[in-house]
């Protein structure tokens, strides 16, 4: 996902309304439960503010939902973000930012793996079980993976996710190449 085609703002707009209507909830009696001022809530829900971690985790609890709720942007079937783009949320008082990567679906698991991987034959994984969908942000090196035919070229701090049950494949770019990959299944 380009920084172009990404405004966490707007994501930010969208999950807070979409999740204050399912609460039934108005912007007043939400800002209220949060402990924020109505307009703030306001210009966030209208992609104008620029919320802290703080005031997202206020109003996720008034909400009575996860953190990683008000992050969410649309689905993608192969979703990639590049290092330094992605909803970065600054704290407001520390030298410290949160960036959302992924978050689970509920009742899935996952499974984390340290991937070391060298140029040469690729690794070409046959389709998991129905469901599966991996995610995988690269350490060190490059690498070229995703569903086969579909691939992304990936470097330092970079994510992507993609189903699992396709074939799908990892192939090293360079020596030393290191990856975090979490397989997640229902």
């Amino acid at each position: 996902m380009s920084a172009s085609a990404f405004n966490p703002n707007q994501v930010v707009a969208a999950s807070l309304k979409r999740e204050r209507t399912r609460a039934g909830l108005s912007i007043g009696e939400l800002a209220r439960r949060a402990g924020v001022g109505k307009s703030t809530l306001s210009q966030l829900e209208s992609g104008d503010g620029n919320p802290s971690v703080e005031t997202l985790w206020a109003l996720s609890t008034a909400l009575g939902v996860q953190f990683s709720a008000l992050l969410d942007a649309p689905a993608q079937p192969v979703e990639v973000i590049r290092f330094g783009d992605g909803p970065v949320i600054p704290a407001g008082a520390a030298d410290y930012s949160a960036t959302l990567l992924s978050t689970a679906r509920p009742g899935t698991r996952r499974d984390m793996y340290l991937i070391r991987a060298e140029p040469g034959d690729p690794r070409i994984a046959a389709p998991h079980s129905r469901g599966v969908v991996e995610h995988v942000v690269i350490t060190s090196g490059r690498a070229r993976l995703g569903p086969t035919g579909a691939e992304v070229q990936l470097g330092p701090g970079d994510y992507i996710s993609y189903a699992g049950d396709v074939e799908h494949v990892f192939a090293a770019l360079e020596r030393g190449t290191v990856a975090v990959l979490i397989s997640e299944s229902s």
